[in-house]
């Protein structure tokens, strides 16, 4: 694997994990929140125009488009490994910045999930 194509991995799962703390900011606003109170139009309409919302869909076009040029340089299999990077990255960017606590059960079951992940991709 050249260092271009693990460069693109690491960027595809970067805006992945970004994305997944952006949505997640944008629809904890009480704004939006409230808004599934309201008709449909107004949920989406609300939903829609949070810039977290909108940055996080962004960040997870942004990765699939990456996603897509190293699945047409490499393998899947030897591509989708890395994607349990983006369970470590998460589970720390949501305590950093969402203020989720980081338990034991939370850190072992992300260890667990990355090492099914390597005893997979190791066949």
């Amino acid at each position: 694997m050249s260092a271009l194509i693990l460069a693109l991995i690491l960027v595809s799962i970067s805006l992945s994990v970004i994305a997944q703390i952006l949505l997640k900011h944008g629809m904890s606003n009480p704004i939006v929140q409230a808004s599934f109170k309201l008709d449909l139009f107004n949920t989406v309409f609300t939903t829609l125009t949070n810039i977290s919302v909108l940055a996080g869909l962004i960040a997870y076009v942004s990765s699939a488009g990456i996603w897509l040029v190293v699945l047409s340089k490499i393998d899947v299999s030897k591509a989708y490994p890395f994607v349990g990077l983006g369970f470590i990255g998460t589970m720390l960017f949501a305590h950093w910045f969402l203020n989720e606590p980081l338990t034991t059960v939370k850190v072992v079951g992300t260890v667990l999930i990355v090492a099914g992940v390597l005893l997979i991709s190791s066949n």
